[in-house]
């Protein structure tokens, strides 16, 4: 019995052996092959077939990429040979060491952008074909990435992953942040090169420029008044809707502008933020200093247009023309009278 036992186990060793020999045999057979072929199998296969086992940090647009892409790292030498061990079918290992050279093989046919990898190339063409394979289950929102997806749900969870070391405001994009520091940092890196002016964020910059060029780019529906800004648009909107969003706490009047707001409520506070550099006289809003300011420059920009006369108020034009126009008619009035009495008489 025992000698049955030990000539079976030899002969399913010898036969495994053999398995494992002719198994090589065609492996080796079947290499030179799939290095032609190779170009057309798809990546997600090879990705499937031959996973990579490097670790690497995942970002939100890691996603979007296939195993191999996420070793866009720099590999000292152990780290190098760690990949190539790790990358066991050469078409991934090809598409690895494009990390290294920087070859961009996969070029638009429509914009002539390269890329390193197909699948970042099939990512790319969707910029054109205006595919949007990534749907919101929430709102039904279409995006062309997965990572603009995952960003926008936030949305709707409220997730704010990123903080601020200085002030603890969080954020749901790094971006965000990125504007939010320059609250800290004072930093203004974006300056008008026609007048020198800076500003912490490049939309500024751009909303400033129509300053200089007088461009307008939204219209009014309604009445076809232009304007510069956004901003100006949705504000003049409430006039034709008479729309009166801000309301006062404490008389309960409401206002078209939050400017308007803050202004009234410096008739319940008193306050009064605007002091003449002469004189030191204060007044609640910068119209009514500037008004005042004539008194000491001597301007009078105000002029009536019938006897010449200039004020520095536009007030006072208006109650100079009024006593005119008095005198006017009634001097008309007095030669009517005396024209009729002559022909009465005669």
């Amino acid at each position: 019995v025992k000698e049955e036992a030990l000539e079976e186990h030899s002969t399913g060793v010898n036969q495994q052996d053999l398995d494992f020999l002719h198994i090589k045999e065609e492996q080796e057979k079947l290499w030179p092959s799939m290095e032609g072929a190779h170009l057309h199998m798809k990546e997600e296969t090879d990705a499937a077939r031959f996973p990579v086992t490097v670790a690497s940090i995942k970002s939100e647009d890691d996603e979007e990429k296939p195993l191999f892409s996420q070793l866009h790292q720099k590999c000292s030498e152990s780290d190098f040979r760690t990949v190539n061990k790790s990358l066991s079918h050469r078409t991934l290992l090809n598409s690895h060491m494009r990390v290294h050279t920087g070859q961009n093989a996969f070029a638009c046919e429509l914009c002539g952008k390269k890329f390193s990898l197909k699948s970042t190339l099939n990512t790319h063409m969707r910029v054109h074909t205006g595919e949007k394979p990534f749907s919101c289950d929430i709102c039904e929102k279409k995006f062309s990435l997965k990572s603009t997806l995952n960003r926008h749900m936030r949305v709707h969870t409220g997730q704010k992953p990123f903080a601020c070391e200085l002030c603890g405001n969080r954020f749901s994009e790094k971006g965000h942040l990125n504007t939010h520091m320059i609250v800290h940092t004072g930093g203004k890196p974006f300056a008008c090169e026609l007048c020198g002016q800076r500003f912490s964020l490049k939309g500024n910059l751009n909303s400033h420029m129509r300053v200089h060029t007088g461009e307008k780019p939204f219209a009014c529906d309604l009445c076809g008044q232009r304007f510069s800004i956004k901003g100006s648009l949705n504000t003049h909107m409430r006039v034709h809707t008479g729309e009166k969003p801000f309301v006062c706490d404490l008389c309960g009047k409401t206002f078209s502008i939050k400017s308007h707001l803050n202004r009234h409520m410096r008739v319940h506070t008193g306050q009064k933020p605007f002091a003449c550099e002469f004189c030191s006289k204060r007044f609640s809003q910068k119209s009514n200093l500037n008004t005042h300011m004539r008194v000491h420059t001597g301007e009078k920009p105000f002029a009536c247009e019938l006897c010449g006369n200039r004020f520095n108020e536009k007030g006072h034009l208006n109650r100079h023309m009024s006593t005119n126009l008095n005198r006017q008619m009634g001097k008309t009035l007095n030669n009517h009278l005396k024209i009729r009495f002559f022909f009465l008489l005669s």
